[in-house]
């Protein structure tokens, strides 16, 4: 048989998946599942399949390739290859990173002095990354004196980082590395000893152990081992240098710890032990704790306790609970409080001057935007850096004067090629779910775009753990837009956009209000002459896969073409599996399937569970097969059965990255080619490939 034979035969019979039934029994309740087998990574078939689903993909895509190169050049030419980062200051040393053109990782250096000193190269990926096909950079934590950097990297994509001390006064690396850590790492003030987590079997963070420089890792000493599954253990330092923190988090619980940064050899102390329900975040300011917590307050309020006596009779109110604001987050300099909210929909921030209780409010122009902390790293300053992006303003530093209110432009994220931000416009738009809930949506479109049901339109949404999707600025976006392409995020319950409460009422027992208050953006969309059913794209990645799964189960009339990355959609067996990542701390997110009530309604809803025999949107399902969490067996699973069931002849795919995990490539090359390789396929099922 020729190549162009093996093609053909490639195109016209898509892989099938052997089916071998297997019992799942819970609450009386029988699920057969054909496709469990694919778990066991020693099968030979599992990689079998997977490769032959790949090479389906690349023949079904073969007509795409010229528009893939098309696209990726594109987008490539837009980016300022050779680039660097707005440098930050602590003590005497500017900090930055910057990127060379045909190098695919950052390189990260310093000066000293002044801006105009002489480079001194800390680490470059590139060299780290060579011989590696995958590579992440973990930790990256210089010592109080300068003079030590402790740092991490990931070369699997599974999220297991080894952790390297290297000498930065002769670029020498310490003797001792220790692997299996997970990205949160802390020094004491005696610029000797180092704290940093270890990852369980079920790659969760869970032990926090303590390092002297220069000794062998097993002679490290544990300081504290979290027990129970739901929690996720993390160490962190406060901006002040003062204490060493470490939380203890689930979905919706918090304990924090602290030691003295001084004294890094004494025991750890608490400040509230964890009560069911309560979650707290913890900064220092001179002889206080500033907690923000959720304690009778569901959008949460400030309060302050002395660091001496810091237990919960001792909480003093600062700013109180409002239904209508949500109290995202403070950060505390020597002499000022930055105060971050979110307000109808929309992320605010106001600084107050601690010595005179003056307030300012830092404002942003545009309807819809995304705005954050920088880096920060003095306490003693009156500068605030923070970021600005909106869908149609480039990614800004700004550095504000917390003293004067005036705010210095550091640097815009250039974009080649002529950028014109008066060509696009975007809009705040609300939809109306089945409850009567309003529903907002971000969208953004080019400049004379008529709403006559006829454009092309991608949607995309999330809508769990109380994750706000921002609408920030994509260079890479210009090439959808400037194809006529509408890009709208739908701002969906489970998200946190509009108060604790929007994330509340889309998780448990209320879960579907996500998928629903999708579908009815999506009909607003095409109501109001945005776009139409055969011309509305979608995508959504981990939950957002799940979002995608959920819906098309629901509607699948609604839309023409799918993409779902690295998508969670077996979410019954998963979230029942206690030996996965993240599984057990799930059950504060969707609910414990061992409860009969939670099993019903989580199975009513599970994409995989609810596959039928009926007609589906083209689609396109990505993997990863280092995933951690997502495991790459729900999106082949889901493909095999979609496969085995459904009754169109639209396009289904399945591409597996098979050196990869939850983020697709690391490289910023190989990351462009894949999303060149999805708006191929996007804009190729929507009749825009030419």
């Amino acid at each position: 048989m020729n190549k162009d034979n093996v093609l053909q035969n490639i195109v016209t019979h898509p892989p099938v998946a052997e089916q071998q039934p297997y019992v799942l029994e819970l609450h009386g309740d029988r699920r057969i599942d054909k496709y469990f087998w694919m778990r066991d990574l020693e099968n030979p078939q599992v990689i079998a399949y997977l490769e032959a689903e790949n090479a389906h993909t690349a023949a079904m895509m073969q007509h795409t390739e010229a528009l893939q190169t098309q696209l990726y050049n594109e987008m490539l030419a837009r980016i300022k290859e050779t680039d660097l980062s707005v440098p930050y200051r602590k003590d005497e040393y500017y900090y930055y990173s910057r990127t060379e053109e045909g190098k695919a990782y950052p390189i990260h250096c310093r000066k000293k002095g002044s801006l105009e000193a002489t480079e001194e190269v800390l680490i470059d990926e590139n060299e780290l990354a060579q011989e590696h096909e995958f590579f992440e950079l973990g930790v990256f934590a210089i010592s109080p004196n300068h003079q030590i950097l402790a740092y991490s990297f990931d070369t699997s994509g599974s999220e297991q980082y080894t952790l390297y001390f290297l000498n930065l006064n002769t670029y020498q690396l310490y003797p001792e590395t220790i692997p299996e850590t997970y990205f949160s790492f802390a020094w004491g003030n005696d610029n000797q000893t180092g704290f940093y987590t270890k990852i369980d079997d079920a790659n969760r963070p869970y032990q926090l152990f303590r390092h002297t420089l220069g000794t062998a890792a097993n002679q490290d000493v544990l300081l504290y081992e979290e027990t129970d599954d739901i929690y996720h253990l993390y160490v962190g330092e406060t901006r002040s240098q003062a204490y060493i923190m470490m939380h203890l988090q689930s979905s919706i619980t918090t304990e924090v710890h602290y030691l003295d940064a001084n004294n890094p050899q004494s025991e750890l102390q608490i400040i509230r032990p964890r009560t069911t329900g309560i979650e707290y975040s913890v900064e220092h300011h001179n002889d206080n704790f500033y907690i923000v917590t959720n304690d009778a307050a569901t959008n949460f309020k400030l309060v302050k306790t002395p660091v001496a006596q810091p237990s919960l009779e001792n909480w003093q109110t600062i700013i109180p609970h409002r239904d209508d604001v949500l109290l995202l987050d403070v950060s505390l300099f020597a002499n000022h409080l930055v105060i971050y909210e979110r307000k109808g929909g929309l992320p605010t921030a106001r600084v107050q001057n601690l010595s005179t209780g003056e307030e300012n409010n830092i404002i942003f122009p545009e309807p819809t935007y995304e705005f954050y902390e920088g880096n920060n790293p003095e306490f003693n300053t009156k500068i605030l850096r923070f970021h600005y992006t909106s869908f149609i303003t480039p990614a800004s530093v700004f550095d504000y004067n917390m003293e004067t209110n005036e705010r210095e432009l550091k640097k815009q994220t250039e974009v080649l090629g002529g950028y014109d931000k008066t060509q696009y416009q975007s809009e705040w738009l609300m939809a109306t779910a089945p409850d009567g809930t309003n529903i907002p949506i971000s969208i953004v479109y080019k400049q004379g775009m008529q709403k006559d049901g006829k454009n092309p339109l991608l949607l995309t949404g999330y809508g769990a753990y109380g994750s706000s999707y921002p609408a920030s600025f994509s260079s890479t976006r210009l090439t959808l837009l400037d194809r006529g392409v509408v890009c709208a995020i739908a701002h969906i319950r489970g998200g946190e956009e509009m108060g604790r409460k929007w994330y509340e009422d889309g998780k448990f027992l209320q879960k579907k209000n996500t998928f629903t208050d999708f579908i009815a953006c999506g009909e607003y969309l095409i109501n109001q002459g945005w776009t139409a059913s055969d011309r509305l794209a979608i995508t959504g990645g981990s939950a957002g896969g799940l979002l995608m799964g959920a819906v098309i189960n629901m509607r699948p009339d609604l839309f023409k073409t799918v993409v779902a990355n690295v998508p969670f959609v077996d979410v019954v067996t998963t979230i029942l599996d206690t030996s996965l990542p993240l599984s057990a701390m799930e059950w504060e997110e969707w609910g414990n399937p061992n409860d009969k009530v939670y099993y019903d309604y989580m199975k009513s809803y599970s994409p995989y569970d609810n596959v039928e025999s009926k007609d589906y949107p083209d689609l396109l399902i990505t993997a990863g097969l280092n995933d951690s969490r997502v495991k790459y067996w729900e999106p082949a699973k889901w493909t095999a059965k979609l496969r085995e069931l459904k009754t169109d002849n639209h396009i289904l795919l399945l591409k597996t990255n098979m050196g990869a995990g939850h983020s697709g490539a690391s490289g910023r090359y190989e990351s462009l080619r894949e999303l060149a390789f999805e708006y191929a396929f996007i804009l190729d099922r929507l009749g825009l490939g030419k």
